[in-house]
């Protein structure tokens, strides 16, 4: 029995200034939660000081949304998880619009006891 979908997202080549704009990624995670419907039972945001990156987790009806950004390094993470089933959301040509992403990773679990995960980059499946 599926009782969930995870998706991880990684996401390289991007713009370090855009990967310090917690304006920005909150709204691309306006936008997850726009597109799918998903529904916010909170959230929590912090911005490092300096060159640092941007953490943010919402807490869905459905489960949980969170991104993590690393500028230095040019990556940002994405997790969702939802305990109802979605269609997939454009992650790569979102991401390479909105933070100049070069490269999307896409890993897919399935929770539970018939668990099957997939990974995908913008050139297909692993």
């Amino acid at each position: 029995m599926i009782v969930g979908t995870e998706w991880l997202i990684e996401a390289t080549g991007c713009e370090p200034e855009r990967l310090r704009d917690k304006s920005l990624l909150r709204q691309i995670l306006s936008s997850v939660m726009d597109d799918l419907g998903l529904i916010s039972v909170g959230e929590v945001w912090h911005k490092f000081p300096g060159e640092g990156g941007v953490t943010g987790m919402i807490a869905l009806t459905e489960s949980h949304l969170a991104c993590h950004t690393y500028p230095e390094h040019g990556i940002a993470t994405f997790n969702l998880y939802c305990c109802r089933t979605r269609p997939e959301w454009d992650w790569n040509s979102k991401l390479g619009e909105l933070l100049g992403a070069t490269g999307v990773t896409i890993t897919t679990i399935e929770r539970g006891s018939a668990a099957e995960m997939r990974t995908r980059t913008a050139g297909g499946e692993q």
